[in-house]
């Protein structure tokens, strides 16, 4: 246990204060009535078997904050980083300033925020190792980095920016509400160092000494309904109708004279004239940008070549009954097994990756790994079952192998033989689902409501219209170039394939452009982001989406007339193949990197994005205490 000095301060210390039944989103604050959980259970802080003797011990614990009182002297991230032992790169507790007004009347607000142990805490529900648990002892919300194996999710769906992903350790770290010291009837070390006494700890919606307010919101505060997070704020003094953040996210907080809160806007000062920023396309993300598109191009060539064929397509038919169609099919099956290996590679700890089935109940990223499981497993059998159907196999050459070294009695397997093509066609089915499950649950993974700029049906658009463009255009790499030089027939198909790639090419232009529309209309962060998309990457994102009109022109046009030489279409159809993987590869990209989350504002030197550009490229990042990684990490 935690231990507690001989002259610990009063201030120091917890108090005990009676609470309410209900907090004010009306959730129960005491945490064992309704849980069913026994009262009496160790935490086991440091392997100590003790029970703290709190009487509140059971009761949801949260932060309050006056804003009036801060003065951004960072003490309390330097006792947390303290007490946790914290590198430079990382901090629990983060003070961030916003700042509004005019000479002489000039503001500057700062925020201290940390984890805020939230009623709802998505950090919980996505994460698909079940690293993280809500305990009844002071509602903490505790994370075990010994069960993460570094996917980062967390840090997309939490609003506050509280959980931090290490890229050194390969794990998620997070504010514990310093449960060991709460043990002994100490608050957590920030709230002890405050200097200013802007933070203050005890059971939620108790007001502490001197308060008189418990607001949820104040301005750079993320939307409460997200998570129902567990601090409560105090700000009395005359506010500024603007606010500016210090950091280079193109955000400002305007004041709404009806209700008094304050709504994100785009700060149009930050906004810069149209740029390329080609090589700032590259992310830490780039292994997704890779799974995603191969993974979706994979279950939709499956998909058109199989339900095509199914449904009297003549030149799919032609496709599945050739002896193409199964090198085809291991060739599907390589490139997905190459692309969740390769998606492993983005965790922080890939030897780990197992673990991503373990939140099954409420993990959008567990069930769609489960569905490219499935999907890889049930293409794996269809593949092999449509080698045995297409002769690639002997069933006699195998029976008399099998009989001849094993003890049973001998059987007849050619008879199995009968039963391929009904058994493809079930596995087929198997497949075609399970894909289509797999796509669902990773268009359930970005409709974060920390991340406005993907919280749209946008996300399913272009998701399952590079199903079929990408889809499409993967069946004519593949099967035209072998037919043509095995002689074989593509009648029909490129028309085939122009008509799907075109449907997929369309039903992803109608996405972005409702997706622009909407992040406007609705302004916010993905108004933000859409500004820096139009700004930043302005050349590149007009230049893909001119070159994804003329695709889906080009595509139409193509697919209704012949050429009357056989490799001047082919090579029309190669340029136009390479030209939307291209488009495709960088709309993914834009994707990963345009996102602006609901997160607090950071300071000019720490939690700026901007900054953290700016110190790589000087070589500033060369010096641990600046407190920003390298590249390489």
């Amino acid at each position: 246990m935690f231990e507690v000095r001989e002259d610990e301060p009063m201030y120091a210390l917890l108090k005990a204060v009676e609470a309410d039944q209900k907090n004010i989103f009306g959730n129960d604050i005491d945490l064992v009535k309704n849980s069913g959980q026994p009262e009496g259970v160790s935490l086991r802080i440091n392997g100590d078997d003790g029970v703290g003797d709190n009487p509140n011990r059971y009761k949801q614990h949260g932060f309050h904050f006056t804003a009036d009182n801060c003065i951004g002297c960072h003490a309390c991230e330097a006792a947390c980083s303290e007490k946790n032992d914290l590198p430079p790169h990382l901090s629990f507790r983060s003070v961030g300033y916003v700042e509004g007004g005019t000479y002489p009347n000039f503001t500057r607000m700062n925020i201290s925020m940390a984890c805020n142990h939230c009623d709802d805490p998505v950090c919980l529900k996505g994460c698909p190792t079940r690293a993280y648990t809500k305990h009844p002892e002071y509602g903490a919300v505790l994370q075990d980095p010994d069960i993460c194996f570094g996917c980062g999710y967390c840090t997309w769906v939490c609003p506050y920016n509280a959980p931090q992903l290490d890229p050194v350790e390969g794990h998620v770290q997070k504010c514990n509400m310093c449960v060991d010291r709460l043990e002994v009837g100490l608050k957590p070390a920030c709230v002890s160092a405050c200097l200013g006494n802007a933070l203050e700890f005890g059971v939620i919606e108790s007001t502490p000494e001197n308060r008189e307010q418990k607001k949820t919101s104040i301005p750079g505060f993320p939307d409460p309904s997200i998570t129902n997070p567990n601090i409560r704020f105090q700000q009395t003094k005359s506010m500024p109708r603007d606010f500016s953040r210090t950091d280079s996210a193109p955000i400002k907080y305007h004041k709404n004279d009806g209700t008094g809160t304050y709504k994100p806007m785009v700060d149009k000062k930050k906004i810069k004239n149209r740029q390329w920023n080609i090589k700032k396309l590259s992310s830490r993300e780039n292994p997704l940008v890779i799974f995603t598109l191969s993974t979706q191009a994979a279950i939709g060539a499956f998909l058109i070549a199989f339900l095509g064929s199914f449904f009297g397509v003549e030149s799919l038919q032609t496709l599945t009954a050739s002896n193409i169609f199964v090198p085809f099919l291991f060739s599907l099956m390589g490139l997905q097994a190459f692309v969740l290996f390769l998606s492993t590679q983005h965790l922080g700890k890939p030897m780990r990756f197992y673990r991503g089935f373990n939140n099954l109940r409420h993990s959008p990223l567990s069930r769609e790994a489960l569905g490219v499981a499935m999907f890889l497993n049930f293409l794996v059998v269809v593949s092999v079952l449509s080698s045995l159907d297409h002769g690639f196999f002997n069933w006699i050459v195998a029976g008399t192998i099998l009989n001849a070294i094993s003890d049973i009695a001998p059987f007849d397997i050619s008879m199995l033989a009968s039963y391929i093509p009904v058994m493809t066609k079930i596995f087929s089915f198997l497949t075609v689902i399970s894909g289509l499950i797999c796509l669902y649950y990773m268009y359930c993974i970005y409709r974060i409501k920390a991340r406005p700029f993907w919280n749209h049906w946008q996300v399913a658009t272009s998701f399952f219209g590079t199903m079929f463009s990408v889809g499409g255009v993967l069946i004519g790499l593949v099967y035209i170039p072998l037919a043509l030089i095995l002689e074989n027939s593509i009648v029909g198909l490129t028309s085939s394939l122009a008509a799907v790639i075109a449907f997929g090419l369309l039903l992803e232009a109608i996405g972005h452009i409702f997706h622009a529309r909407d992040l406007q209309k609705n302004g916010g962060e993905g108004a933000a982001s859409y500004a820096l998309l139009a700004s930043k990457f302005g050349n590149t994102y007009i230049t893909r989406n001119v070159v994804l009109g003329i695709s889906i022109i080009t595509v139409i046009v193509l697919g209704s007339v012949q050429l009357p030489e056989a490799w001047q279409d082919l090579l029309l159809w190669a340029v136009l193949a390479s030209v939307i993987l291209l488009t495709s590869l960088v709309s993914r990209a834009l994707f990963y990197i345009m996102v602006i989350p609901t997160t607090m504002p950071g300071a000019f030197f720490w939690k700026n994005k901007g900054f953290e550009e700016h110190a790589r490229e000087t070589g500033l990042a060369k010096m641990p205490q600046v407190g920003v990684l390298e590249r390489d990490h």
